[in-house]
């Protein structure tokens, strides 16, 4: 027997023959990305509030050190992330929606140098009417929105940085009110890539 953090498991299991075509499908996006032909970015949303998501923690034998947890509302974050550390992001407290999703999306690439590929997974803002509304743009603009098959968040690479931000960076001081907690998490988004780094190998 183990320790280890348990972990949320998801509400299904996705087509196996999709799966194995989607992936191999990311895994040439992945090598025109190093190879520098296209830029690859993944997309996708979490959010944050008062209810800690701190499994570990280092504390004094005897010592029991106690994290204020509290309901709060939730502080939404939309990235987008490619495999280089760069990240634009977008916070708020109101819901992310299709129309936020296609905003960022037309505000973070105004205008591209290369085809670019967006990956997604299945949730429904990422499949509205809305989104498949600007497709045809986005094409000819060379943005291309690549769909992951359903339950699959182990292909997309932003997931990784929402567990470390949650499981990892974040400061117990973080919770102790909500602008704390706002502030941490604009520290994190801000400061990826130079004081928070993952290696994505």
């Amino acid at each position: 027997m183990s320790w280890p953090r348990l972990r949320r498991q998801v509400g299904g299991q996705p087509d196996p023959a999709e799966y194995i075509e989607k992936k191999a499908q990311l895994e040439e996006l992945k090598k025109l990305d190093a190879a520098g032909e296209i830029d690859l970015y993944y997309l996708d949303e979490t959010g944050f509030c008062l209810i800690p998501c701190v499994p570990y923690g280092w504390q004094p034998v005897g010592e029991t050190i106690a994290i204020p947890s509290t309901r709060s509302k939730r502080l939404n974050v939309l990235g987008i992330m490619n495999r280089h550390d760069q990240l634009h992001s977008y916070v708020s407290c109101q819901s992310i929606t299709s129309e936020v999703v296609v905003a960022c999306i037309k505000a973070f690439f105004p205008t591209v140098a290369k085809r670019t590929v967006i990956v997604v997974d299945q949730a429904s803002m990422h499949t509205s009417d809305r989104m498949y509304d600007h497709l045809k743009e986005w094409k000819e603009r060379q943005i291309e929105i690549f769909r992951l098959p359903t339950y699959s968040p182990q292909l997309n690479l932003i997931e990784i940085l929402w567990r470390f931000m949650k499981y990892e960076w974040i400061d117990r001081r973080a919770y102790e009110s909500w602008q704390s907690l706002v502030d941490f998490v604009e520290k994190m988004l801000k400061e990826f890539g130079q004081n928070y780094v993952i290696n994505f190998v």
